[in-house]
């Protein structure tokens, strides 16, 4: 893995008060993984290619985050604590709080790729977890909450926009169950906790003039990272996005297909589109 566990762009000048991070496309495999699966295998969990989808983001003014490690590895978006006992080979070093993800097996660290595709032969040690931990999830996190801060410090307010991708189909493990076919787009603000209904609605509005079928919180309403980061009172906005994969993923091959260029251009447009309005409705 490279040295740094992510890569932070801001623009180079001028700015607005918004910032995109997707923590779930990060392709780049640790040599300590040890997984009992191929590499072809452990990418269907990536939220692949996110981050390319999202690369002209620093081009609307706006700072874009992403993960370089995949989430098979560590997620990112869960709690440090979110680890069910049963996948480890000795005692913790501290108090665990498994939680609904743990238990569905795609807790912090993760034991399914699907069901039925097991990503260990083996209990991990907690010096592995811990490991992880250092080196990928608290950079991560520290740099999003850092950055996140920043913004709304020189600015007054900020929006963070987390990107996601969901498989095009639910199943066992996932909140709305087999053979769910999904919406082009889900929007999550935690049921209204997260980010106030004006900005979620715009969102929702520059989203359904490019043609998109959108959701809200169904079957994805938020993860951690945005219980834990959004303060809409104290200037912190947090909206989820999640991308329907049939849009422009082969998700069997984890390959592009020819659907990517449009999608691509749609982000871009929307970004700028989102981009400008916040300028416009910022205080003078």
């Amino acid at each position: 893995m490279t040295n740094e566990p992510f890569t932070l762009i801001r623009p180079q000048a001028g700015g607005v008060p918004i910032l995109h991070d997707s923590p779930h496309s990060g392709r780049i495999y640790p040599d300590d993984f040890n997984s009992a699966l191929p590499v072809e295998l452990l990418r269907r969990a990536e939220d692949a290619y996110v981050d390319q989808l999202l690369e002209d983001v620093p081009d609307s003014g706006a700072t874009l985050l992403h993960a370089h490690f995949p989430r098979a590895y560590i997620d990112a978006n869960r709690s440090s604590l979110d680890i069910h006992p049963r996948i480890l080979a000795d005692r913790p070093g501290e108090m665990l709080a498994p939680g609904e993800k743990s238990v569905l097996r795609i807790g912090l660290i993760r034991e399914i790729v699907t069901p039925g595709l097991e990503i260990y032969d083996r209990k991990l040690a907690w010096s592995e977890v811990e490991s992880r931990i250092e080196r990928c999830w608290r950079p991560y996190r520290t740099a999003l909450t850092n950055e996140l801060h920043r913004l709304r410090d020189r600015h007054g307010r900020v929006l963070h926009i987390q990107w996601h991708s969901m498989k095009s189909v639910g199943n066992a493990a996932t909140p709305d169950g087999p053979g769910n076919r999904r919406p082009d787009m889900v929007l999550g603000d935690r049921h209204g906790r997260s980010c106030s209904p004006a900005v979620r609605d715009l969102v929702d509005e520059l989203l359904r003039q490019r043609g998109y079928r959108v959701a809200l919180n169904d079957p994805y309403a938020g993860g951690a990272v945005l219980g834990e980061l959004a303060d809409v009172e104290g200037g912190i906005e947090c909206l989820q996005v999640e991308i329907n994969r049939a849009l422009y993923l082969d998700e069997i091959r984890v390959e592009k297909t020819a659907g990517f260029a449009e999608l691509k251009a749609h982000i871009s447009s929307l970004t700028n589109a989102l981009a400008e309005e916040i300028k416009r409705n910022r205080p003078s």
